[in-house]
C-alpha cells in the first residue's frame, strides 16, 4: 500500500490534527531502547550523543530527565508516501513564515510534526487554511 506522492494533493488532504498532551526530548547518554521501552516513547533515535527519546512529558518527569521544552503534536492525516517531495518543506515554510518551529518525523503512514505547546493552535489554524489544503 503506497501513500500519496503529488504535492498538491497532500496538501488539500492533509488534515492536520493535534495529539492530546505534551511531549518532550531527552537524551539517554547511556543506555538503549530496552531502558526506556516501559516509558512508551512516541519515537527514538540512535544519536552519536546518545539515545534520542520524544515522551510524553509526565512520563519524562516522573523518570526526573531533563527537558528542555514542551511540544504539542500533530498528526498530518493524508497517508504520505515516504517518497514524496516537498510536502514536508511546504508545511514547515508555512510554519516558518509565522515564526513557528517544528520538528517534522517521518513515519510510514503519516508525517508527525511538533511545535511549541504555545504556538500549537496558530500551527493548526495555518497548516488548516484554504491554499495549505
Amino acid at each position: 500500500m503506497s501513500g500519496e506522492t503529488d504535492l498538491n494533493s497532500l496538501l488539500e488532504k492533509m488534515q492536520p490534527k493535534l495529539l492530546s498532551g505534551e511531549y518532550v526530548y531527552c537524551t539517554l547518554s547511556s543506555g538503549t531502547l530496552a531502558d526506556v521501552l516501559d516509558l512508551n516513547p512516541l519515537a527514538t533515535f540512535q544519536e552519536a550523543e546518545g539515545l534520542s527519546v520524544l515522551l510524553e512529558k509526565s512520563q519524562a518527569e516522573m523518570q526526573g530527565m531533563d527537558y528542555s521544552s514542551s511540544f504539542c503534536g500533530i498528526t498530518l492525516s493524508v497517508h504520505s508516501a515516504l517518497n514524496a517531495v516537498g510536502f514536508k518543506a511546504a508545511v514547515a515554510e508555512k510554519l516558518s513564515a509565522s515564526g513557528i518551529p517544528c520538528n517534522i518525523i517521518a513515519a510510514n503512514f503519516h508525517d508527525h510534526i511538533f511545535v511549541p505547546v504555545d504556538m500549537a493552535e496558530k500551527a493548526i489554524s495555518l497548516l488548516a487554511e484554504d491554499g495549505m489544503q
